[in-house]
C-alpha cells in the first residue's frame, strides 16, 4: 500500500474520539453552544505518521484497541454543551482550557477511560511533546502541586507523569481544582500521529489510575451542572461543517428523534450493559441469543465484536482479510466431525475439547497448553498455533451452528464456513469493501433493551475520497473478551453516529435514540 492508503488508514487508526471546543457563545433554552471549525485536509501530523509506514500505523490501531481490553484482563436547560469536529468520520477532536490565564489543548472525551491527561512542559524526551500544546505550570496562578508519578499503558502506547491540580474549563463550565495527570513521556509513535494533546475521560471512578476524581464527577460535586447526564450527538457527514456535540448536564431535544431506549449499567468502570442477538440481513446470528456485554465507547471509532461474527458480517458485506490456514485446515480435518456432533446435540461450548483441539474450562474451549509454561513457550515459538487451531475450531462452531438453524444442507455448510475462512480479518482487524457495493449490502442490527438498532451500509462504511481513488472500509473490526467478561461488544462511533446516546450517571443508564 503506498502513502496515500497510509493517510487513510491513519484516519481509521486514531481510533479514539476526539473533540474541539472554540468559541462560547450563549444558546437558546439556556444551553451554551461552542462554534465549530473544520479541518478538511491531512496535516503535518498525519503525513508524518504516513512517512513512518504502515507498520507503524498498524501499531497505532492495535494501541487504540488494546486501550478498550486494559481493565478487562433529561432537560436542556442549564446545560453545557460542547461543539465537536469531525475528521474523515474516524476523528472527533476539541479544546479545553487549564489554569489562570487558560492554556489550550484538544483533548478527546471518551467514555472509556476515567483519567485526564496533557503534555507537560517538563516533558524533554518524548517527540509527541514537541508536536503538541504543553502545559506549564509556572505560568498559572491556580495550579496546586500533587507530585504522585502516575502511568498509563494503552497497549503499545503508553503515557507517564504526575499528577497536578488546576482549574478546568470546558465550554462555559469551569471546573476548580481538578486533579490530572502532566505527562512526561509519551513513548513511541502513538502520540505523535495524534491530532488530539491530551485526553478526558468520562468512564466510572473505579477505572481511574489513581482514583483520581474524574473532571465529570467534580462537575456533579461542584453544582455546575444541573443534572447528572451528558449526551453524545456525532454528525457523521464529514463534509458538514458541524462535526457534532456534546452536552453537559442534559440533552438537546433537536439531536434526536422519537424516544429513547435506556439499559441499566451493569458493570461501572465503563458504560457497560447487556444486549441481545446481532442480525445480519434480518436474520440472527444467535450468538448473542443468551446475552453478550456491550459498552458505549465515545472513545473508539469502530463498532468492535468477536471475531467469529465480525467474520460472518465482512463476509455478508464482502470484506476481504487475510486467508487464515489454520482456519481452513480445522474445517478440511474435523469439519464434518463438528456438524455430526452438533446433529447430535452435542454441548457446542464442549465439542472442541471432546475433539482434542481444546481443553474445556467449565465455560467454554481454552488452549491446550494454555496451563503449561513449558507448553506456552513452545506455542510462542510456533507462531501461537495452538491458540489459534482452538480459535478456528470455536469460530467454526458458531458458523455451522447458525447455517445449521436456518436449515442449510451439510455441503452447504462445510462451503460456508470455509469462505467465512478466506474472510477473516487481518491481524489488526480491518477489512476493505468495494466502494460500488455499498448500496447491496445487508443492514446490521443489534439488539438492545429489546428493541433493535440498525445501521445500513452508509452508517457502517468509512469511505474516504471519491471517484476511482475512492477507498472504503469496514467499520466493523475484531475483538475478542473470553467469558465471564465477555463476548464483548464495542459499540463506537458507528453505532454512536446513527444513535444519539445518552450517559445518565444519576439513573445508571445509557439510553439511545435515532440521532437528527
Amino acid at each position: 500500500m503506498g502513502n496515500n492508503s497510509n493517510m487513510v488508514m491513519l484516519g481509521l487508526v486514531l481510533s479514539t474520539l476526539l473533540f474541539s471546543l472554540v468559541s462560547s457563545a450563549a444558546g437558546g433554552e439556556g444551553l451554551h453552544r461552542i462554534g465549530l471549525k473544520k479541518f478538511n485536509k491531512l496535516d503535518g501530523h498525519d503525513r508524518l505518521a504516513a512517512r513512518l509506514g504502515f507498520t507503524d500505523v498498524e501499531s497505532i490501531r492495535s494501541t487504540i484497541k488494546k486501550m478498550i481490553l486494559q481493565y478487562y484482563l433529561g432537560a436542556p436547560g442549564d446545560a453545557d454543551i460542547v461543539a465537536l469536529k469531525n475528521y474523515l468520520d474516524a476523528q472527533y477532536y476539541g479544546e479545553i482550557s487549564i489554569g489562570t490565564p487558560p492554556q489550550k489543548f484538544t483533548v478527546i472525551f471518551d467514555t472509556g477511560s476515567s483519567n485526564m491527561w496533557v503534555p507537560s512542559s517538563k516533558c524533554y524526551f518524548s517527540v509527541a511533546c514537541y508536536l503538541h500544546n504543553k502545559y506549564k505550570s509556572s505560568e498559572s496562578s491556580t495550579y496546586k502541586e500533587n507530585g504522585t508519578s502516575a502511568a498509563i499503558q494503552y497497549g503499545t502506547g503508553s503515557i507517564s507523569g504526575f499528577f497536578s491540580y488546576d482549574d478546568v474549563k470546558v465550554g462555559v463550565i469551569t471546573v476548580k481544582n481538578q486533579e490530572f495527570i502532566e505527562a512526561t513521556k509519551e513513548p513511541g509513535v502513538t502520540f505523535v500521529a495524534a491530532k488530539f494533546d491530551g485526553l478526558v475521560g468520562l468512564g466510572f471512578q473505579e477505572i481511574a489510575v489513581g482514583k483520581a476524581v474524574p473532571l465529570w464527577y467534580n462537575m456533579i460535586e461542584q453544582g455546575l451542572v444541573k443534572d447528572p447526564v451528558f449526551s453524545f450527538w456525532l454528525n457523521r457527514n464529514p463534509n458538514d461543517a458541524q462535526g457534532g456535540e456534546i452536552v453537559f448536564g442534559g440533552v438537546d431535544p433537536s439531536h434526536f428523534k422519537g424516544e429513547h431506549t435506556y439499559v441499566p449499567v451493569t458493570k461501572k468502570g465503563y458504560w457497560q450493559f447487556d444486549m441481545g442477538d446481532v442480525l445480519i440481513g434480518s436474520k440472527p446470528t444467535g450468538y448473542c441469543a443468551k446475552g453478550c456485554s456491550a459498552i458505549a465507547d465515545s472513545g473508539t471509532s469502530l463498532l468492535a465484536g468477536p471475531t467469529a461474527i465480525i467474520t460472518q458480517i465482512n463476509q455478508a458485506i464482502g470484506g476481504s482479510g487475510v486467508v487464515s490456514q489454520q482456519c481452513k485446515s480445522v474445517v478440511e480435518h474435523y469439519g464434518q466431525t463438528i456438524l455430526n456432533l452438533l446433529l447430535v446435540e452435542a454441548n457446542p461450548r464442549k465439542i472442541c475439547s471432546q475433539i482434542g483441539l481444546c481443553t474445556f474450562d467449565g465455560s467454554h474451549g481454552v488452549s491446550m497448553g494454555i496451563e503449561s509454561v513449558v507448553d506456552r513457550k513452545e506455542r510462542e515459538l510456533s507462531g501461537g498455533y495452538g491458540d489459534a487451531t482452538c480459535s478456528a475450531c470455536e469460530m467454526a462452531v458458531v458458523w455451522m451452528q447458525n447455517q445449521l438453524s436456518q436449515n442449510q444442507t451439510q455441503d452447504k455448510i462445510i462451503d460456508y464456513v470455509n469462505q467465512l475462512c478466506e474472510k477473516l480479518p487481518s491481524p489488526m482487524g480491518q477489512s476493505s469493501v468495494d466502494c460500488e457495493k455499498i448500496s447491496s449490502m445487508p443492514v446490521v442490527s443489534f439488539t438492545i433493551g429489546g428493541k433493535t438498532f440498525d445501521l445500513s451500509p452508509q452508517d457502517y462504511i468509512l469511505k474516504v475520497g471519491e471517484g476511482p481513488q475512492a477507498q472504503c472500509i469496514s467499520g466493523f473490526t475484531a475483538l475478542d473478551v473470553s467469558p465471564p467478561r465477555g463476548p464483548l461488544w464495542i459499540l463506537g462511533d458507528v453505532f454512536m453516529g446513527r444513535y444519539h446516546t445518552v450517559f445518565d450517571y444519576g439513573k445508571s443508564r445509557v439510553g439511545f435514540a435515532h440521532a437528527a
